[in-house]
């Protein structure tokens, strides 16, 4: 590190700090633009296209940056504070503790169900004489257990890296296999809103590549090892890196969904089921082979959002846990602070592994049985109050006391947070409309 940082002394000690913002230091962008791109939101996204063309192309850009400044802020609150974002939450009362333990472990048993179907999805399709959705998805819930369960951050980021390149290539060479129209896709980036369009679009501003993996974003920082200020310009470019990553995604599937499906009048099934139908339809217009790379891009992107949450909200869980005991034994809040999560002791908790367990074998139940009625109703709400919740929290956080000044919010950053958390409003009542009650 000798020749790519310095170091000065202030009140805590020595800073290591980069000599400059540098683009071999990404990392934790990659890592979460992995993670928060599911292919449920693939399919959105594409339903989208399929509906209006390119007409909302505008709203996948507004998306991206509602999705910068959310992450950048979660991350800032890191290296200025020397905190992680649970132990904010634990500082604003004690409601942020029920509503967070509540609403981990209700998301996680169903999450993990989902998580582990979609990667199977596309396996099925890929070898359709081979075992059956069930045993496939068991498969790569276990697979996931224990990649994440034997290596630390450093691993876990190189596969996501990984995962991610194939993401990128298989997605942008399917959006140019099918011929974009390069003049309406530059016109889709004036705001217009085509009837029966509002819903759409605020779940293309609002829904792709924004979950609690957001949340996670300050965990991963701290993970790569930044842990004070002299970080803050190298995580602001990951992170831009990690929604410009997200927005080609995002642009790439609407270029599908307006060229392949738009001009055809083809209706997709809603769901990740989506995806394998899309799968059936590239190969009657363009070949097996180009079927086959879909569908790999498809299990790539499933299965790097399983892994990134294996990792990510266990992080977070393990802090969760950790703080309450701390508060038990009367520990101050300075006790625990992100340097625990840059050394890896997080990642070898017994919390940590907990959470990786019950994301893994309990949810599995749900492979065999329907969803249980009040299960879904409460994890339905209990997931569309999280991004108001952490937007709403990142402005309480980053405009007190509990942040340096010079690194609270400034005007662009408030106005950003604000709009997010009323946008997640939102789509909070709309999703709340359409749960089964």
């Amino acid at each position: 590190m000798a020749d790519t940082t310095d170091s000065t002394t202030g009140g805590t000690g020595d800073i290591s700090r980069p000599r400059k913002s540098s683009w071999k230091y990404i990392g934790p962008g990659i890592v979460v633009a992995a993670t928060g791109v599911g292919a449920g939101d693939l399919v959105a996204t594409l339903i989208a296209g399929s509906k209006f063309g390119y007409t909302l192309m505008w709203a996948a850009v507004i998306g991206c940056l509602v999705k910068i400044s959310l992450a950048e802020a979660a991350g800032r609150w890191h290296l200025a504070t020397g905190r992680t974002l649970f132990e904010g939450w634990r500082s604003l009362g004690q409601w942020t503790t029920v509503y967070f333990a509540v609403y981990v472990v209700v998301w996680g048993f169903i999450y993990g169900a989902t998580a582990m179907s979609s990667s199977a999805l596309p396996l099925v399709a890929l070898f359709p004489d081979g075992p059956g959705l069930k045993t496939w998805a068991i498969i790569t819930g276990l697979i996931g257990l224990v990649f994440v369960w034997f290596n630390k951050y450093a691993v876990f980021e190189k596969a996501m890296t990984v995962l991610v390149g194939v993401m990128f290539v298989v997605v942008v060479y399917v959006a140019i296999r099918v011929t974009p129209d390069v003049g309406a896709s530059f016109a889709g980036l004036l705001p217009v809103l085509p009837d029966g369009s509002l819903l759409y679009t605020l779940g293309l501003v609002g829904g792709v590549g924004g979950t609690i993996t957001m949340a996670a974003y300050g965990y991963w920082v701290n993970a790569k090892g930044w842990t004070n200020t002299g970080w803050m310009k190298v995580m602001r470019l990951d992170n831009r890196v990690a929604y410009i990553t997200t927005g080609v995604f995002v642009v790439a599937m609407l270029i599908v969904g307006a060229e392949l499906l738009h001009a055809s009048n083809i209706a997709l099934t809603k769901g990740d089921q989506g995806l394998v139908d899309l799968g059936r339809i590239l190969e009657q217009r363009y070949g097996t082979a180009t079927a086959k790379l879909f569908l790999i891009g498809f299990l790539a992107t499933s299965f790097s959002s399983l892994i990134g949450v294996w990792h990510g909200v266990s992080l977070m869980f393990a802090d969760f846990v950790e703080r309450l005991q701390r508060d038990r034994k009367g520990a101050p809040v300075e006790e625990g602070t992100v340097a625990e999560v840059a050394a890896g002791k997080k990642e070898q908790s017994a919390a940590f592994r907990a959470y990786l367990l019950w994301l893994t074998f309990p949810p599995m139940a749900l492979l065999w049985l329907d969803q249980p009625f009040g299960l879904v109703i409460v994890y339905g709400v209990l997931g569309a109050f999280f991004m108001p919740f952490l937007a709403l929290t990142l402005v309480w956080l980053l405009n007190s006391s509990r942040t340096p000044r010079e690194w609270r919010n400034g005007i662009l950053s408030n106005v950003m947070l604000v709009a997010a958390g009323l946008l997640f409003i939102v789509l909070c009542v709309q999703q709340l409309r359409e749960l089964p009650w």
